[in-house]
């Protein structure tokens, strides 16, 4: 069953075709397992092998192509008919003589593409540079253009069912932050903490359940925290320590990002302190947030918050997002920082984490949110302050907050 009607498969596919036409291109090869999923429908962990969807300027239905294995898959899932699933047979897989853009550059030829002005997804992260060199080679009369963040942006409008999705993500995120937050006391490991936020993912709400996301629970403990993107281990919590928590729900692949700062026992007045410059910067962005403005606006505003108490911000602020794969849930596309011209419109959506990061201590909090069409819907409810946590599991198998 399709995740969306295939009328708004038809659509999306209708604008990123235009998008086609602006650039001069003919025919786009897209290899970034979202977009593939964003204009087919397909979905499967089948990205760790070479995989393309071919959408022609002058042809109704994409193509797609793929490993043999995955073939019944893609037709199951995706809107085309039948004969636009190609699959190439299994000894083109991870072998040092062929390689599957032969098999894609044979289909080209074939159907009378080869010679056409050609886009490919240069800076992506499951295209690599053998195969754009195998995809020249054996297409000597396409003119190659670079089709990197085409879809992408095409993306950063959702419809409402997308915003429909996010908002579940969102409702998964927060089971699975009160999970995480629970798991966090002495005597419980890093990983336990893990697991119960991956529990929770997972089995989503009686309602719906969860997806996996692209990035997995960030728990940097301790001076651990002077760093985003550290994960977990198998230490013990110890009293007197900070805990990030940074995770996302996910559904039907759309994420909603949510961070917040624990601490296991009474934390010094400098960490309460920096958490509530942090809120109040955060409060000054989410105030300023309608369609109209530049994105740059809202790293000005969080700047002249910030900026009084002597705090600078290296990183950019946010990012747009909403459905992705791993290694990431981040649209790479506009960013909230400095220089970013991107004007908000209803139905953008963003992680606005505005994390900070010292020698020795670290701090996240972060809000995901949809730009409507007056202000600001954040897509969750979370306490927005540094987390005191009682150090001692509490009798119901809990951890309290203690302030």
């Amino acid at each position: 069953m399709l995740d969306f009607d295939i009328l708004e498969y038809q659509e999306r596919l209708e604008r990123t075709k235009k998008s086609m036409e602006k650039q001069g291109i003919e025919v786009l090869l897209i290899t970034d397992p979202a977009n593939m999923n964003y204009l087919s429908g397909y979905d499967a962990w089948s990205f760790y092998v070479h995989q393309m969807l071919v959408v022609i300027i002058d042809e109704p239905q994409p193509i797609w192509i793929g490993r043999y294995m995955d073939a019944t898959g893609a037709k199951s899932k995706t809107w085309m008919y039948d004969e636009n699933i190609m699959a190439y047979p299994d000894y083109y897989v991870q072998s040092d003589r062929y390689h599957p853009m032969e098999f894609v550059a044979e289909i080209l030829e074939e159907i009378g593409h080869g010679n056409r002005v050609i886009a490919v997804e240069k800076e992506q992260y499951y295209f690599t540079a053998k195969a754009y060199e195998v995809l020249k080679a054996k297409l000597p009369n396409a003119t190659f253009k670079d089709g990197t963040l085409l879809v992408n942006w095409v993306r950063i409008h959702k419809s409402d069912q997308e915003i429909e999705y996010m908002r579940k993500a969102a409702m998964i995120a927060e089971r699975s932050m009160q999970a995480g937050l629970q798991s966090i006391h002495t005597g419980s490991r890093e990983c336990d903490a893990a697991a119960s936020i991956f529990f929770e993912l997972v089995k989503g709400t009686e309602e719906f359940g969860g997806d996996y996301p692209s990035i997995v629970p960030m728990l940097p403990t301790g001076e651990n925290t002077s760093t985003p993107h550290l994960t977990w281990s198998d230490a013990y919590f110890e009293e007197g320590n900070s805990v990030i928590v940074e995770l996302a729900g996910c559904y039907k692949r759309y994420h909603c990002p949510l961070a917040r700062t624990a601490f296991i026992g009474q934390p010094p007045e400098y960490h309460h302190r920096l958490a509530s410059i942090v809120a109040e910067g955060m409060e000054e962005v989410i105030a300023k947030v309608k369609p109209g403005i530049y994105l740059e606006e809202l790293e000005e505003a969080w700047r002249k918050s910030t900026r009084k108490y002597g705090i600078e911000k290296e990183s950019r602020l946010g990012y747009s997002l909403g459905l992705n794969y791993p290694p990431d849930w981040g649209e790479h596309t506009a960013s909230i920082r400095k220089g970013d011209k991107t004007v908000l419109q209803p139905n953008m959506t963003f992680h606005f984490i505005p994390g900070i990061w010292e020698d020795h201590y670290g701090l996240e909090m972060s809000e995901s949110f949809r730009v409507t069409e007056t202000g600001i819907e954040l897509f969750t409810n979370y306490p927005r302050e540094l987390l005191v946590q009682s150090p001692f599991q509490l009798p119901d198998g809990s951890n309290g907050i203690i302030s």
